[in-house]
């Protein structure tokens, strides 16, 4: 059965090719390449970078996978792209398709490959990107089909976006298209906010006077635990930020640790911190725990538009926009919303944009109670300084303009 299963997946596998090959004639500028996902740390920034194969146009196969999920190595990849571009001006594209399908049968066990075949799959001519994860948990988001990615589920963030939907706030959002399964797991669907950008530029900023719950702080004093790995991070970035005790054992409580970690960053002064950066080359930075001062976070802005000032006056439009919504949302004054983030995108054509994104933390208040988003933080007051934020933003881009 195998046997069989696999000379009809090759017979398919020719006689499309042999169509597309035909229908691609004159089309041969269309560019295919794969998505790949940036987790979020410097050291995963040099690998997984998108492969454009030139002149190839094909049919994705493979559409929604990368080189880890396929277990195939960068160096075979670039293989298939030279045969594709050598035996595509030919108009012979069997040889590095079936070349390509030895690399991943050589590595995947027969069920995980039956997984990935999906018939039919045929989708000539679209164009393919990549989308990014700047922070948080590694592993928590998929590529999905037509625009969307999924991310793991969460309760509250369902019910979030549930409510964000329905509230002003929605045009600042990706829209939510409900709870799919994948591979057992639930997933939260949402629009991929990149599909309309060629090779973006993105930044993840940190929203807020604090990224951790009140509750979190409360269940981490209640039952201390030191935490060697925490103190680890905070010698990483400071060696003087622990105490003689800290140093004699090692370790750092939680709340001491989520604390420190807000001080030392924007968060705490300026109401927000830069989280990463992710370059139209690929290349990205998450090295900003120390970025602090105002100064130092309009420098990084300005490197980041590259001194390009239709971007930076649609930026701040944009958030001059978000600012009159959020002013004006039920959602926005009923909920503490801690962890979230602007996700700032920008494309060499000059199109961009700025949105809400990451709710998994934003909580709905007792009945009655709002938030200003901007008085200081007090332990029980459960202020965020939301607005705080958004307000010295803003002040920083219409700054730069000044310049």
């Amino acid at each position: 059965t195998r046997l069989f299963f696999t000379f009809y997946i090759l017979f398919f596998f020719f006689f499309l090719s042999a169509f597309l090959t035909e229908r691609s004639a004159g089309v041969c500028e269309q560019l295919f390449c794969f998505p790949i996902c940036l987790q979020g740390y410097p050291d995963s920034c040099t690998v997984g970078q998108p492969k454009v194969a030139r002149a190839m146009p094909s049919f994705h196969l493979f559409c929604g996978s990368t080189f880890e999920h396929l277990q195939i190595s960068e160096e075979q990849f670039n293989v298939y792209e030279a045969m594709w571009y050598v035996c595509g001006m030919s108009g012979f594209q069997l040889l590095p398709n079936l070349m390509f399908l030895f690399f991943v049968f050589q590595k995947k066990a027969w069920h995980t490959i039956k997984t990935m075949v999906n018939l039919p799959v045929i989708s000539p001519f679209k164009k393919r990107y990549s989308w990014v994860q700047l922070a948080g948990h590694t592993g928590s988001f998929k590529a999905a089909d037509s625009g969307k990615i999924l991310k793991r589920f969460s309760e509250n963030e369902k019910e979030c976006f549930e409510r964000l939907m329905k509230d002003p706030l929605r045009s600042c959002v990706p829209c939510f298209h409900g709870v799919v399964e994948r591979d057992g797991e639930s997933y939260i669907q949402l629009d991929d906010l990149l599909t309309d950008f060629e090779g973006p530029c993105v930044m993840d900023c940190k929203m807020g006077i604090r990224t951790y719950l009140e509750e979190e702080l409360t269940k981490a004093r209640e039952k201390p635990k030191l935490r060697k790995d925490m103190y680890k991070k905070m010698i990483e970035v400071d060696p003087l930020a622990p105490t003689a005790e800290e140093n004699a054992q090692h370790a750092v409580t939680k709340p001491r640790y989520m604390q420190w970690r807000e001080t030392i960053s924007s968060s705490a002064n300026l109401g927000f911190r830069i989280e990463g950066i992710k370059k139209a080359d690929g290349t990205c930075n998450t090295n900003f725990k120390t970025t602090k001062t105002q100064e130092q976070v309009l420098q990084v802005f300005v490197e980041f538009i590259e001194g390009n000032t239709t971007i930076l006056k649609k930026y701040l439009r944009r958030l001059q926009e978000i600012h009159i919504i959020l002013e004006s949302s039920d959602f926005f004054k009923r909920h503490e919303v801690v962890g979230s983030s602007l996700l700032f995108v920008h494309d060499g054509s000059g199109n961009a944009n700025v949105w809400l994104i990451d709710f998994g933390k934003t909580t709905l208040l007792p009945d009655g109670q709002t938030l200003d988003h901007r008085i200081p933080w007090q332990e029980g007051n459960r202020e965020d300084g939301y607005l705080l934020g958004l307000d010295n933003l803003i002040g920083i881009l219409e700054s730069i303009t000044e310049r």
